[in-house]
């Protein structure tokens, strides 16, 4: 088997983005342009690219350091300094890679950042996440609370409450930071372009009600989503590359082909339909996709592709009412959701994309996904009649993946589904 995964036109131009972004980061002193901390959830991406301010987000750091096995290195760093075992492991990476040198993918120290954007989305360890930055780097911290959905909905009071902040701290203290003058047209502009790749975005996800699926939308999902999700939402590559990724589900629909496995070949004989529940692991991508191509299992829906926002649901950035946008963007994010939603939204996925089952990835230092997880599933079965099973992996930790577990429990559930076809109960694999 072949070292280098297969690649698709639109992979490949995701990858140059991304270079592109970690040499505008590490160039902050050539160049003099400003760099931002921030958050995939809730992010304002558009807002920031305002001011002429490089976004450098920490989650997506500690993934490329889990795939490229560096990861578990950093964790026991920051572990040794005091950090428990039980911390997100995405913080620990973090943490542990400055201690490291701080080396950005390019080979390249991360400059520090000027500003640290905290939009609060839900997940409590962000905000102790940058209690702990702030104390190294000791630059201004900018906070946008974004209150959570507790009874299910979103309020014009809360959206008020956001703009508020938008106008009285956040673009103030962007202001002051970058010297840049704030331009409500620029802005506009910007959120136009994400509109439009969001539309093309949600295309893609919802093909997975063909079948075949011409997607993956959890394994191959994690790429459809990483522009939009993170520095580049609003820009015209982002734009562009939607329009391109679109083109190749069409190409794949009409050639009636499922997605491009890492191997490079189609994964066309799918016995089994799955929703998935949960971020994957991040160290052992490649084989933890294996385990599913291998037994005829595509995801045709996942809640991880939208926690950077819920865009099937029907939302989009809005360049007419630009700050309201940005507020109800920050407040429908999935960990912003209480639980009964998160419920209904999986039950919908099950059912309207004719799925077999749920399946819950449980991670285990991430309390935002894991919370609740059991409930979640016995409900999402009780309303469907569909099996679902739990397995346990965790977000860039190599030492809480064991593929022989996993494989096992996956092996198991895809035996239950096959019960379930002939007439068996629903049961549950737990762990």
């Amino acid at each position: 088997m072949s070292t280098e995964a297969a690649k698709e036109p639109s992979m490949l131009m995701q990858k140059e983005m991304i270079a592109r972004n970690y040499e505008a980061i590490t160039s902050k002193h050539e160049t003099g342009r400003k760099v931002s901390s921030t958050f995939v959830p809730g992010n304002l991406n558009e807002l920031l690219m305002c001011f002429d301010i490089v976004n450098n987000l920490p989650e997506i750091n500690a993934i490329q350091a889990g795939m490229r096995k560096a990861s578990g290195g950093y964790i026991m760093e920051a572990e040794k300094s005091g950090h428990s075992e039980d911390v997100c492991t995405y913080v620990k990476a973090d943490i542990g890679q400055m201690s490291k040198g701080n080396i950005a993918p390019n080979g390249k120290p991360y400059p520090d950042p000027d500003v640290l954007m905290l939009s609060y989305t839900g997940c409590y360890t962000f905000m102790k996440w940058f209690e702990l930055l702030r104390e190294q780097y000791k630059c201004p911290t900018l906070m946008l609370h974004v209150p959570y959905e507790g009874d299910g909905h979103s309020t014009k009071n809360m959206r008020d409450y956001i703009v508020k902040q938008l106008k009285e701290v956040v673009i103030p203290g962007l202001e002051e930071v970058s010297g840049v003058k704030f331009d409500i047209d620029r802005l506009r502009q910007y959120l136009k372009n994400s509109a439009k790749a969001e539309d093309d975005l949600v295309w893609c996800l919802e093909q997975g009600k063909h079948k075949p699926s011409p997607i993956d939308a959890y394994f191959g999902g994690v790429y459809y989503i990483g522009p939009i999700f993170t520095a580049f939402r609003g820009t015209e590559d982002a734009v562009k590359y939607y329009e391109m990724l679109r083109a190749e589900v069409q190409g794949r629909i009409d050639r009636k082909e499922g997605p491009l496995t890492p191997e490079g070949t189609s994964f066309n004989d799918q016995k089994y339909r799955l929703v998935v529940e949960g971020p994957p692991n991040w160290t052992n991508f490649r084989e933890f996709w294996k385990m599913f191509y291998d037994e005829g299992a595509v995801v045709v829906a996942s809640s991880y592709t939208k926690v950077g926002g819920m865009y099937d649901l029907g939302f989009r950035h809005d360049p007419d009412n630009p700050l309201e946008s940005l507020a109800d963007y920050c407040l429908g994010c999935y960990t912003n959701r209480n639980l009964p939603t998160r419920v209904d939204i999986l039950a919908k996925y099950v059912e309207e994309y004719e799925a077999d089952g749920l399946l819950i990835n449980s991670i285990k230092s991430c309390n935002s996904f894991s919370a609740g997880q059991l409930m979640i599933m016995k409900e999402v079965e009780r309303r469907t009649g569909k099996p679902g099973a739990f397995i346990e992996t965790d977000l860039v930790d190599p030492r809480y993946f064991s593929a022989a577990n996993v494989k096992n429990r996956l092996e198991s559930y895809f035996q239950m589904i096959e019960q379930k076809r002939r007439g068996g109960g629903s049961k549950t694999v737990a762990a």
